[in-house]
C-alpha cells in the first residue's frame, strides 16, 4: 500500500549490481508505482542490503567509517584491505563511504537523543564538558560531552569562539537534554558569556589545568621570552648540533674505542685508551646540553620549561670545564670549541638575569600547583593528568593560603605579574572549587563528582589529531577542520558500550541500524540532502553545449513580452 493508501502495482523489474564483504552479487527487484500519486517504490527487502541509488551494501559501508574514523586508516591502506576482500572501489568511493557513515551516524545519534535524555534523567542529569577544536582562520569544532557518561552529545562547526555564535549551539543543547547540574569549560570570554546567559542558574567549574596554564604563562611569559630570544641570537643550538656532528665523524672511523670511552664514562670506571677522550668529552657534553631540550613531563609550557634546562646546564657546565679541560689528554680542539661557545653564551648578562628571574617566578609557580594537586613536577601522565584525589576542601585551602602569600610578601605584593595572578585567583575563585551535587534519582538520592578538569575533551582532540597525523601525515588540522564533518568526533561514542546500547535500541549491529533508517520515510527527511549537488534532469546536456549563452540570449528575446 502506498502512504497515500492506494494499491501499489508493479512498475517494472529492475536488476542491480551490489558490492558487498560477502562478495558481488546481481540483485533483481520489482518497482511499484502508485496510479493515485505517481510515486514509485523500490523494494524494501533490498534497502535492508543497499541504500537507494547506491550499490554498495550496508556491511561496506560501515567497514570503511570504522576502518577511517576508529582505526585512523589511509584510504589507500583500506582500497588494498577492500581489494584482499574482492571488494573493488576507488580512493573517491571510500572517501564518499566515510562521509555516508558519519551522516547516518549523525542521523541515529538524533534519533536516539530521547533515549540518552531519558538515561541521564535515570541517573540524575548529566554534565556538560565544553571545548573547541581550532587552528590557525579554519572553523572551530565545538563539541559537549556528558562527563559522567563520557558521551560527545552534539557538535557543530563555528566560525569562531565569540559568544553569539555558541549561544545557539548551547540552546540546542539545553533543548535536547535539558539544563546540566553543572558546566566545566575552558576560561574563554567566549564560552564563559555564552554559558552565564544560556545557562544563567548552573553551576560552573573552570578545567584547573587549563587556569593553570594561562596563569603559568602570564607569569612566566616575559622572562622566558627574553631567554629564548638571547638563545636564539647566539644560535646555541645551531652550534651545539654542527659540533656534535663534527665528533661525530671523528670517532666513527674509531667507533670500537669511543664506545668503550663511553662505556667507561656510563660506569665510572678508568679506561685504558684515554686518546680520545677530549673529542669523546666534547661529543657527549654537546648532546648533554642539547637533551635539555626534551626535558619536561610533557604538559608543554609553562609547566615543562626546556630552554630555562638548557640555560641552567650551560652555567653549570662552565665551572667544570676548566676543571676538565687540565684532565684531558691529547688534542684537545674539539673540546676547546665546546668550551669558546659555551662561555660566549654565559657572558651574556641577559642570560643570567633571565634565569635568575625565572628561577624564583618558577619556584611560585610550582607552588599554586602543588597546592592545586595537579600537573605535578615529575607527574607520569602528562596531558592525561586529572589531578589527584584529594579533597576539594584541601584544595581550596592550599589556594587560599598561596593567595594571602601574594600579598604578605613585599616582593611578590609589588610585582606587577604576581599581582595579575592573584587577580586571576580572585576572579575565578568561586569556578575553581567543585563540590560534589547530590541530585535525586528514580533509585534515591546520589552523589556527582564534577570532574576537575576538561581532560575528557581535550583527549579526543588529541586524538582527532593524531589520527589526522596518522592518515595524511600533515600535523596541520586547518585543512581538515574546512572539510570535515561537524559530526565526526560522534566516533569515539561507539568505543561506549552504554552508548551503543542505546543507540541500536534493540538492533544487533550498525548495519541494520542504517538501513531501518534508509527504509523509513520520515527519517530520510532528517538526513542532509545526498542529492544537493546532483544536477538536475536535461541541465548536462546543457552544460556541455559551447554555445550556451547564445543559445539562451536566442530564447530570451523570442520569449513574449508580458
Amino acid at each position: 500500500m502506498c502512504t497515500c493508501g492506494a494499491q501499489l502495482k508493479v512498475h517494472k523489474t529492475q536488476t542491480k549490481r551490489v558490492i558487498s564483504l560477502a562478495g558481488t552479487f546481481i540483485c533483481r527487484q520489482s518497482l511499484r508505482r502508485c496510479d493515485a500519486c505517481g510515486r514509485i517504490f523500490d523494494d524494501p527487502a533490498l534497502r535492508r542490503w543497499v541504500a537507494h541509488r547506491c550499490n554498495t551494501a550496508w556491511d561496506v559501508v560501515v567497514f570503511v567509517g570504522r576502518r577511517l574514523f576508529e582505526d585512523c586508516r589511509r584510504i589507500g591502506q583500506l582500497r588494498a584491505e577492500l581489494l584482499a576482500r574482492d571488494v573493488c572501489l576507488s580512493q573517491s568511493q571510500i572517501a564518499k563511504l566515510g562521509r555516508k557513515f558519519i551522516l547516518y551516524l549523525a542521523l541515529a545519534h538524533r534519533q536516539a537523543t530521547p533515549r540518552i535524555k531519558q538515561a541521564m534523567h535515570l541517573g540524575g542529569g548529566y554534565i556538560l564538558h565544553l571545548d573547541a577544536l581550532h587552528q590557525e582562520d579554519a572553523p572551530a569544532l565545538m563539541c559537549g560531552m556528558d562527563g559522567i557518561r563520557r558521551i560527545v552529545l552534539a557538535n557543530l562547526k563555528l566560525p569562531s569562539e565569540h559568544a553569539e555564535q555558541i549561544i545557539p549551539f548551547l540552546e540546542q543543547l539545553k533543548s535536547s537534554y535539558g539544563e546540566p547540574l553543572a558546566c566545566v569549560h575552558d576560561m574563554g570570554s567566549g564560552i564563559c558569556k555564552a554559558v552565564a546567559a544560556v545557562f544563567s542558574g548552573t553551576r560552573e567549574f573552570i578545567c584547573h589545568f587549563h587556569f593553570l596554564r594561562d596563569v603559568g604563562k602570564d607569569l612566566l611569559e616575559p622572562a622566558y621570552r627574553k631567554l629564548r630570544n638571547c638563545l636564539r641570537q647566539h644560535g646555541i643550538s645551531t652550534q651545539l648540533s654542527a659540533l656534535a656532528r663534527h665528533a661525530r665523524h671523528g670517532l666513527e672511523d674509531q667507533l670500537k674505542s669511543a664506545s668503550a670511552l663511553a662505556a667507561a664514562i656510563a660506569g665510572g670506571h678508568p679506561t685504558a685508551d684515554p686518546t680520545l677522550m677530549p673529542r669523546v668529552a666534547a661529543y657527549a657534553l654537546a648532546l648533554w646540553c642539547l637533551q635539555a631540550k626534551h626535558s619536561g613531563d610533557g604538559y608543554g609550557f609553562p609547566f615543562d620549561r626546556p630552554l630555562l634546562e638548557l640555560a641552567k646546564r650551560l652555567l653549570s657546565l662552565i665551572d667544570w670545564l676548566p676543571q676538565i679541560f687540565k684532565c684531558l689528554p691529547g688534542e684537545k680542539r674539539s673540546f676547546i670549541q665546546l668550551s669558546r661557545k659555551v662561555i660566549e653564551v654565559v657572558s651574556d648578562p641577559v642570560l643570567e638575569q633571565s634565569v635568575e628571574e625565572l628561577n624564583w617566578r618558577c619556584q611560585l609557580f610550582d607552588q599554586l600547583r602543588s597546592h592545586m594537586r595537579i600537573a605535578v613536577a615529575g607527574g607520569p601522565n602528562g596531558l592525561n593528568d586529572d589531578g589527584s584525589p584529594a579533597s576539594m576542601n584541601r584544595i581550596r585551602h592550599g589556594v587560599i593560603k598561596f593567595r594571602d602569600q601574594l600579598e604578605s610578601q613585599s616582593k611578590l605584593a609589588t610585582d606587577p605579574l604576581c599581582c595579575k595572578m592573584a587577580e586571576q585567583i580572585d576572579k575565578y575563585a568561586e569556578k575553581l572549587f567543585a563540590e560534589p551535587i547530590q541530585v535525586q534519582t528514580p533509585s534515591g538520592l546520589a552523589t556527582v563528582y564534577p570532574q576537575r578538569t576538561n581532560n575528557l575533551l581535550e583527549q579526543l582532540f588529541r586524538t582527532v589529531r593524531r589520527g589526522h597525523r596518522q592518515r595524511t601525515g600533515d600535523n596541520s588540522m586547518r585543512r581538515r577542520l574546512q572539510t570535515m564533518l561537524a559530526d565526526t568526533p560522534l566516533v569515539k561514542n561507539l568505543a561506549n558500550p552504554d552508548y551503543m546500547k542505546i543507540l541500536l535500541n534493540g538492533k544487533p549491529n550498525l548495519e541494520e541500524l542504517f538501513a531501518e533508517l534508509e527504509i523509513n520515510a520520515a527519517a530520510n527527511d532528517l538526513l542532509p540532502d545526498a542529492d544537493a549537488d546532483r544536477i538536475l534532469p536535461g541541465f548536462k546536456q546543457l552544460a556541455r553545449m559551447p554555445n550556451l549563452p547564445d543559445r539562451i540570449l536566442q530564447l530570451a528575446e523570442a520569449a513574449p513580452v508580458s
